[in-house]
């Protein structure tokens, strides 16, 4: 499903980008892919406070990137849905493709 260039979804869309375009936030969400993890999981794994963490994880929560789920007194957070995985993971691929030939028969 393509949308139009004018299409109000193109902002909310501009936004989810500008959200995981800042890398503290994408590498919160890319430890959320595996499996449920836990604020201060995250804060440990990438050398962070938890405040900064619970900070970032707010307003990912609030663009529905990641999902919360409380277990007893620790809140764990994962991927909000099988789109916000699935593009970061074909983002990813992406990234790690070698870049040799892409622009051949490209004039500049």
């Amino acid at each position: 499903m393509m949308t139009r260039a004018d299409d109000p979804s193109v902002a909310q869309l501009a936004d989810l980008f500008h959200l995981l375009g800042d890398p503290t936030r994408l590498r919160i969400v890319l430890a959320c892919l595996p499996e449920p993890i836990a604020v201060g999981d995250i804060a440990a794994a990438l050398q962070l406070s938890s405040s900064l963490v619970s900070h970032h994880l707010r307003l990912l929560r609030a663009a529905r990137i990641v999902k919360a789920e409380r277990q007893g007194k620790q809140v764990f957070y994962t991927a909000a849905d099988a789109h916000i995985t699935g593009v970061l993971a074909d983002m990813l691929e992406h990234v790690a493709e070698p870049q040799a030939g892409l622009d051949q028969g490209v004039e500049q």
